[in-house]
């Protein structure tokens, strides 16, 4: 029983429940149980560490791999006094104690942990602090939804219970200010976490080998970062509730600093994606599966619009690999092949629907003039001779039919804005893919399509993608009507504003009858 500071007696026991399930199903898998680490982190934690290791539960011993404290150079010998007073404890068969040759800070700390933990082949890090504020009674609830539902990172939340928080001797000042924080960095991210600032986390190290941590900074706002990381990856965070506790602990965190550090942590970040400033920490590689856009701003909708007429009923879907344009097109009733040169799931497309199929060799296709419309989805930038391509592709067209192709801007504002400051930085996605050979504005898109005998139909603008960079899915009303607004920028002024081009555009056919030309 613990007393908080706000005098409410609290009880931390092990959910046993969950304990058992876990050794259930350690029993069940053997040796391909994952290989869970505790990474505790000390600093002035001297009076504290011994009560904290004390509470780890002796039950845990089967699934835990090993407990690694690192104490961070503490003045007041936290080191030696860990070593002396736990050596001979219950855990003392799986544990590790280290002492930093210098003061690494609390970030750093972090790495040097993490560094260890995947040179020992774990397959999870669990960090806990080690004066005892965040209750190692909840270990097993940070281990079950990685064993259970196979999560990378699992956070525990002290918000998801707010008023135990309170009760639990959270200080008001911290209450507030974490819950400003949280919804300040929610709102910039397009996340919705109950709390960003919870010390008590577990990391898969297949994670933290994709992540740069030893770009991150050293300092508190480490643990933010990190988050930054995890959602520009795409990893999913599991939050689980858990019991708050102040008590004799003594907090080494500068609260003013903090925040405006995680302020300027996110704001960099936007501006990372703007292609406005370059934060190394930000340049986090991933394979993306593209999200599908519903705005009508947006180039899906406005391709769609294209292909609505009942006289098209057969349709070439070039570069569509992840299916978000063939769902819709068969939900319209249309016939579509797919054509693109990565491989596919058959939970995308259906494998009969799908043609991997390198640019070179789309001449050799075995396809008549069938295509009612052929829609090129942001392909035409990673085409080497694009020219060749669309003399190739245009074959398969009825004579009738409509090629509907959408290109990024190159000229886009934020561009422009980036190379007046000396920076043209490639990334994962967007108009500066690293697969992207060619690069469009206005003039050039339709000097292309001239070039190669076809004539320019239509040309339309897309908005910023406000639901992909803020993950709404379309859903925020704040975000509709900023989506709106910038549109009509774009729509105003193509050539400054617009993200994407979409254009739809007719060949040039000669009648060899009449010598006349068709369009």
């Amino acid at each position: 029983m613990l007393v908080s500071r706000a005098g409410h007696k609290i009880e931390f026991n092990v959910n046993e429940e969950k304990l058992n399930n876990l050794l259930k199903r350690k029993r069940e898998l053997g040796d391909a149980f994952p290989k869970f680490g505790v990474l505790v982190l000390t600093y002035n934690a001297s009076k504290l560490i011994k009560k904290t290791i004390e509470r780890i539960d002796p039950s845990l011993k089967p699934i835990i791999e090993e407990i690694f404290i690192f104490d961070d150079n503490s003045p007041d010998n936290t080191y030696a006094v860990a070593k002396d007073e736990l050596c001979n404890g219950p855990w003392k068969e799986k544990l590790s104690i280290f002492k930093n040759p210098r003061n690494l800070r609390y970030g750093g700390n972090q790495k040097a942990g993490y560094k260890y933990a995947i040179e020992r082949g774990l397959d999870y890090v669990i960090m806990l602090h080690g004066d005892g504020q965040y209750a190692p009674e909840y270990i097993v609830d940070l281990m079950l939804p990685a064993v259970e539902e196979s999560y990378d990172v699992v956070f525990a939340s002290r918000m998801m219970k707010k008023r135990a928080a309170l009760k639990g001797g959270m200080p008001i000042y911290k209450f507030f200010g974490n819950q400003i924080l949280t919804t300040f960095e929610n709102f910039i991210l397009g996340t919705k976490l109950y709390e960003f600032h919870s010390g008590y986390r577990m990391y898969s190290t297949n994670i933290l080998k994709k992540l740069p941590i030893n770009m991150n900074t050293n300092e508190f706002h480490f643990d933010t970062e990190i988050i930054i990381q995890c959602r520009h990856l795409g990893v999913p965070i599991k939050e689980v509730p858990i019991q708050t506790f102040y008590g004799d602990e003594e907090c080494n965190v500068d609260g003013f600093r903090y925040a405006w550090d995680v302020v300027k942590a996110v704001i960099r970040y936007r501006l990372h994606q703007m292609h406005l400033v370059r934060v190394g920490s930000y340049v986090v590689n991933r394979d993306f599966i593209y999200q599908r856009k519903v705005s009508p701003f947006a180039s899906h909708e406005k391709m769609l619009n294209h292909t609505k007429s009942p006289a098209i009923k057969k349709i070439l879907c070039i570069g569509d690999s992840d299916g978000l344009l063939y769902k819709s097109l068969v939900a319209l009733g249309k016939v579509v092949i797919v054509v693109d040169s990565r491989e596919v799931s058959t939970t995308l497309i259906p494998k009969e629907q799908y043609i991997q199929c390198e640019p070179e060799a789309f001449s050799t296709l075995n396809f008549e003039r069938e295509f009612d419309a052929i829609l090129l989805c942001d392909y035409l930038p990673k085409i080497k001779k694009p020219w060749e391509f669309l003399d190739n592709v245009k074959k398969y067209l009825k004579v009738e039919g409509r090629l509907v192709l959408s290109v990024p801007n190159i000229a886009i504002w934020v561009y422009r804005l980036s190379l007046l400051i000396g920076r043209f930085n490639y990334t994962s996605r967007g108009p500066l893919d690293r697969s992207h050979l060619q690069f469009y504005t206005k003039f050039t898109i339709q000097q292309e399509l001239l070039n190669s005998g076809c004539t320019v139909e239509s040309f339309e603008a897309t908005s910023l993608p406000f639901e992909i960079v803020f993950s709404s899915s379309g859903k925020s009303k704040f975000l509709k009507v900023l989506d709106g607004a910038y549109y009509l920028l774009a729509k105003s002024w193509h050539k400054l504003f617009a993200y994407q081009f979409v254009v739809t555009s007719r060949p040039f056919y000669l009648d060899n009858a009449s010598g006349e030309g068709k369009v």
